[in-house]
């Protein structure tokens, strides 16, 4: 199989971000975001996906962490679909299950073609450290709109907003893996009735 590895950078007057992803790797991260909750977050994805990720973003947090965090879902949608090329042979779909004490997250992805997001998330509290929680709706619109993926994110129950936004991201990497997961069974085909993703 040839190597499911991209490198995106992206510049506009808000923020400077580089992503780099191997899809096939062991979860290794190097981040830094300006943002310490978020590059936890962003931690999860690698290490619960096996997805060697490295970003490095510089952001106007002078006004609040917005523009960064939003843009990072972009940059990160972009390298994923670059990496992911004509999606022959990958399983697709995936979903996953995460608790983390009270908390229960569902994340369900379809890498369709076809950019879509449906997300309930009733956060606990507005600001978890330095991360605004709206935040977390923003990065998964960004990726979803540039990974082109139908996106649906539950969080079943929780009541401490650390915990939610933990088992929502973990649920993604998981979800994610299953997804970009090789079938065998398919190997080389494009896993649709239309012949195209």
């Amino acid at each position: 199989m040839t190597a499911r590895i991209a490198e995106v950078s992206r510049k506009t007057a808000e923020t400077q971000i580089t992503v780099k992803v191997n899809l096939d790797g062991t979860g290794v991260s190097k981040l830094s975001t300006g943002i310490g909750f978020f590059d936890h977050m962003l931690d999860q994805i690698a290490r619960h996906g096996l997805i060697d990720l490295e970003i490095h973003a510089t952001g106007d947090l002078h006004i609040d962490g917005h523009h960064t965090v939003e843009d990072v879902g972009i940059t990160l949608g972009q390298a994923v679909a670059k990496a992911i090329g004509d999606k022959k042979g990958i399983t697709r779909y995936g979903h996953a299950y995460v608790p983390l004490d009270e908390a229960l997250s569902r994340v369900v992805v379809d890498f369709s073609g076809r950019p879509g997001l449906v997300m309930h998330v009733p956060f606990k509290a507005g600001m978890i450290g330095e991360f605004d929680s709206q935040l977390a709706y923003e990065f998964f619109q960004g990726f979803v709109n540039h990974a082109l993926v139908t996106l649906h994110i539950d969080n079943l129950r929780g009541e401490n907003a650390h915990h939610q936004a933990e088992t929502v991201f973990k649920a993604f990497a998981r979800a994610l893996r299953a997804a970009l997961t090789p079938d065998p069974r398919s190997a080389g085909v494009i896993p649709s009735t239309k012949g195209s993703l």
